[in-house]
């Protein structure tokens, strides 16, 4: 399996590049007002106004740092009838792609109801490599109000 590489934070996490639609710089983002913090606002997308999550602020509750290579990770979200929306990732450092058998990830022993989008492990030298689900990464309730249905992509 190919894995995107990135951070949040010093902590490493991979997603599957079967996901990635597009890596992009950052871009100039609308702030939504009254929106949850993690959701860092929307932006044009190829003709297409996509929300950008925060993944510093969804999964550590800090804000990405502004750095050269925090980049927009557009992914492929999955919808309930089977069809995909874009989605942006704000995420640090992502610079590398690394390739993983599946057997080689070694499921948590622990997890929690609100974050079960963070699956299994990869044991490095320095450090471990968590896998990123993004099939899971908003909840019912978040991909009603971030992705309303009954829009194309």
């Amino acid at each position: 399996m190919l894995l995107l590489l990135f951070h949040l934070g010093d902590e490493k996490y991979a997603i599957d590049s079967k996901q990635v639609v597009e890596i992009i710089p950052q871009v100039l983002l609308r702030k939504l007002y009254q929106a949850p913090k993690y959701v860092a606002g929307v932006f044009n997308y190829r003709g297409k106004i996509v929300p950008a999550i925060d993944l510093c602020h969804l999964i550590g509750g800090y804000p990405c740092r502004h750095c050269l290579s925090t980049r927009i990770i557009m992914v492929n979200y999955p919808m309930p009838d089977a069809t995909t929306r874009y989605v942006g990732l704000l995420a640090e450092r992502v610079t590398d792609t690394m390739y993983k058998p599946k057997n080689e990830w070694i499921p948590t022993e622990v997890t929690s109801e609100s974050t079960t989008y963070l699956g299994e492990m990869i044991p490095e030298k320095d450090g471990m490599i968590q896998r990123l689900r993004v099939e899971k990464l908003l909840s019912d309730s978040q991909r009603t109000w971030l992705l309303p249905e009954n829009r194309s992509q």
